[in-house]
């Protein structure tokens, strides 16, 4: 929402308005990775500088080692291989991003706190309608939803859409499209908290995790992620617990919720000694059960339009939550400053935001899924412990080949061809 808000400001004939549910403009959540694709769009806001200010990450335009991966579901945990990048993943707090953002956004965006929409109004002219719960209304000429996987604005899209299908004798489809109104649980709930470095240190003097960029420690049906934040103060510190066959069902209870570490800490008391040093540290984490989008044909319907959780609220599995929403913000405010765009063509532009960015999301989405089943071992029946262990390295190593395959997109593509493809088609119609 912020950097959508921050993107559009570097025009001046777009009025922002921020409407938001909380009380303050605040983050909730820990850490958060921010590959070279979308690290391109920090650096042509201007923030980059600030927000080196707050990590301990260096920026580094060749290869780069990144997260160590290991087999941890055991006594001993083996080295499977270390993720090289082409270029840093940068790796930050959500409240260290999120305020760096706030001190760049003018005065002339508008925030409204304590706002949460309950519907929506549009007609073929006139401004759009907004219906808020504490009664109050607002208009605007181009709504844009950033309201997370329980999107009151994904639920008006998807609904103007079935109504059009069945008003066109479309019975089927109007029934397909109402399936991507709420959200489902992915089968999978994370564990989160923030580790003070040296409570780790005075527990494990030698953690890999205090010298090394990051590490992945993995196992059947779970798997832990652990990384330096906040100028290295922190631990950014996620357990996953994955129940595959439960994918795409509801999931009975709230979905965040603070627990105590005994919830998950004995599904991993047999792994090894670097995974139980990591639990002793942890106090009060909160348990989020990760619910995900089903994906949609389209992100817009009229002047509507949604980006980052609310269009494809995707699991975490590939790192790419963030920097997909940051990449929706900056298409997005693109194509609606663009000199052709005003407000009776305004649909243009979500238009040419949406065929640009609804198959890149999809895809990453995609990617996201198949990185979680291969972190949990989610091997079509495999049993690794049952290998023969030069077998089971040899397995291991193939398993490593596909995850790095997986990631490549985020360094071998660029952000710039999509920006020049929008111009482009923006450029025809005018």
């Amino acid at each position: 929402m912020i950097t959508l808000a921050l993107a559009l400001s570097r025009y001046p004939d777009i009025d922002v308005d921020i409407y938001e549910s909380a009380r303050a403009l605040t983050e909730v959540g820990a850490g958060i990775g921010i590959f070279p694709r979308p690290w391109r769009i920090i650096k042509m806001l201007g923030i980059e500088a600030d927000l080196l200010k707050v990590t301990e990450t260096k920026v580094v335009d060749g290869p780069v080692s990144s997260f160590r991966y290991r087999k941890s579901d055991q006594r001993e945990g083996v080295d499977i291989f270390t993720l090289v990048t082409q270029g840093s993943l940068m790796l930050f707090h959500r409240a260290d991003y999120q305020q760096t953002v706030l001190q760049h956004l003018p005065k002339r965006c508008r925030a409204h706190c304590s706002k949460r929409l309950r519907s929506y109004t549009q007609h073929r002219s006139g401004p759009i309608e907004l219906l808020f719960e504490d009664g109050t209304m607002a208009q605007c000429d181009v709504l844009i939803g950033a309201d997370g996987v329980k999107s009151t604005v994904r639920a008006g899209i998807v609904r103007e859409k079935a109504q059009r299908a069945q008003a066109e004798g479309r019975r089927k489809e109007a029934s397909e499209v109402l399936t991507q109104v709420d959200p489902v649980w992915s089968g999978t709930n994370a564990y989160r908290a923030l580790i003070p470095v040296e409570k780790l240190r005075a527990v494990a003097p030698n953690h890999q995790v205090l010298t090394t960029p990051g590490v992945q420690y993995l196992g059947k049906n779970g798997y832990i992620l652990a990384y330096r934040i906040s100028g290295g103060k922190f631990v950014n510190f996620v357990t996953f617990v994955s129940r595959h066959h439960l994918e795409n069902t509801q999931f009975n209870g709230p979905w965040m919720s603070v627990v105590d570490p005994s919830t998950f800490a004995s599904f991993f008391a047999h792994w090894e000694p670097e995974v139980q040093a990591l639990f002793a540290c942890v106090e009060r984490p909160m348990q989020w059960a990760i619910h995900t989008v089903r994906p949609m044909r389209s992100f817009m319907s009229g002047r509507v339009a949604i980006i980052g959780d609310a269009a494809h609220s995707m699991t975490p599995h590939q790192g790419s939550g963030a920097g997909t929403a940051i990449e929706d913000a900056y298409i997005l405010a693109t194509a609606l400053g663009h000199p052709s765009i005003n407000r009776n063509n305004v649909q243009r532009a979500l238009g040419v935001y949406d065929t640009i960015r609804c198959p890149i999301s999809h895809k990453v989405m995609e990617a996201s899924r198949r990185n979680g089943r291969y972190f949990t071992f989610e091997l079509g029946g495999v049993d690794l412990d049952r290998m023969p262990p030069q077998k089971q390295r040899d397995y291991l190593q193939r398993l490593a080949s596909n995850v790095k395959r997986s990631w490549e997109w985020a360094w071998n593509t660029s952000v710039d061809s999509s920006v020049q493809e929008a111009l482009r088609m923006l450029n025809e119609r005018t």
